[in-house]
């Protein structure tokens, strides 16, 4: 288990852009050591500009990405227990600004089905992820951070971070962003497998979240995102606003 690496960055839009350098130096290396690359998307505005300028390469300069999207398997973090087309959906938001717009087969990408029975789509996923990966992990995780410390679906105090068993878990949230829900989300064994994590995060309405989780005493039940120590690489990328209550502890990208 390595350390965190924190890169710290001008703004939101440098936070992206820092973001897809990782992650076209992540899917270069995986395909070339193993023929595929498999990545776990995040919902969220932050990934959400990622994948926007994601997008534009094969549109604009096909030959400038150096890896092949056909070899790209594309899973996903957590999802909301809505349909496919709900505005709340993260796949939707994936699929508008990304994944309609690259040349990726659409059996390459494995969504996670919020519309059906929770517990059902968890169990499904996680059997999904079995088979691709057996006892290993995906080769980049892309997570975000809320302002109460969450990441993914795995919010304080919730039952989801007691899962030490399952890849996937569906659980009712009494507290999350979008009020009262049915969330479905990796566990943190299953993301803590991963090659490579990236934490995305940007906003001076983080900052104090920040500071608490990177300098505050270890709290990972109220601060779920600490639970994050993946076997391989922990990279956090964080705007100047987001980083503003911390000491000079990261360099810049």
């Amino acid at each position: 288990m390595s350390s965190p690496h924190v890169i710290v960055v001008e703004n939101a839009e440098a936070v992206a852009h820092g973001a897809l350098r990782l992650f076209a130096a992540a899917a270069e290396k995986a395909i070339a050591d193993k023929g595929s690359f498999s990545v776990a998307l995040a919902g969220g505005s932050t990934p959400k500009a990622l994948y926007q300028l994601l997008a534009k390469g094969p549109a604009t300069q096909p030959k400038e990405w150096p890896f092949d999207w056909e070899k790209v398997l594309i899973f996903f973090g957590d999802e909301r227990c809505v349909p496919p087309d709900h505005p709340d959906s993260n796949y939707r938001m994936a699929d508008e600004e990304l994944l309609s717009k690259v040349p990726i087969p659409t059996w390459n990408i494995f969504r996670m089905r919020g519309e059906i029975d929770p517990n059902e789509a968890a169990k499904a996923y996680g059997q999904s992820l079995k088979q691709q990966f057996g006892d290993g992990g995906l080769d980049l995780v892309l997570l975000g951070m809320g302002k109460d410390g969450h990441t993914a679906s795995l919010f304080p105090h919730s039952a989801a971070l007691a899962e030490t068993k399952h890849r996937c878990v569906a659980h009712f949230v009494e507290n999350s962003t979008t009020g009262k829900s049915w969330r479905i989300t990796l566990s943190v064994p299953f993301l803590n497998r991963s090659t490579e994590v990236l934490i995305l995060v940007a906003g001076d309405e983080k900052a104090a979240v920040l500071k608490e989780v990177m300098s505050g005493p270890s709290d990972p039940s109220g601060l779920p995102i600490q639970m994050i120590q993946p076997v391989g690489k922990l990279i956090w990328i964080v705007d100047k606003a987001a980083h503003s209550q911390l000491g000079n502890f990261a360099h810049n990208l």
